[in-house]
């Protein structure tokens, strides 16, 4: 999944496939997770957010199913 660079003190990098749902994010302590049935909505809102640390934590974090990919 191509992974674009943002401006976050947690994550280094957010990707998203809109056809199969998936949020892919790799955080600064080197894990990739990706987060599976979430809506391009939320990925819209938390790539607009300018504290993209609360958004994932409040939004996305234990809301959404979840796998350690790296």
């Amino acid at each position: 999944m191509h992974r674009i660079p943002v401006s976050s003190v947690d994550m280094m990098q957010v990707g998203y496939q809109e056809d199969s749902e998936i949020l892919e994010i790799q955080f600064s302590r080197g894990e990739v997770c990706q987060f599976y049935n979430l809506p391009s909505t939320v990925y819209d809102e938390l790539m607009q957010s300018p504290t993209k640390e609360e958004y994932y934590h409040s939004r996305i974090g234990e809301r959404f199913p979840c796998t350690r990919i790296r």
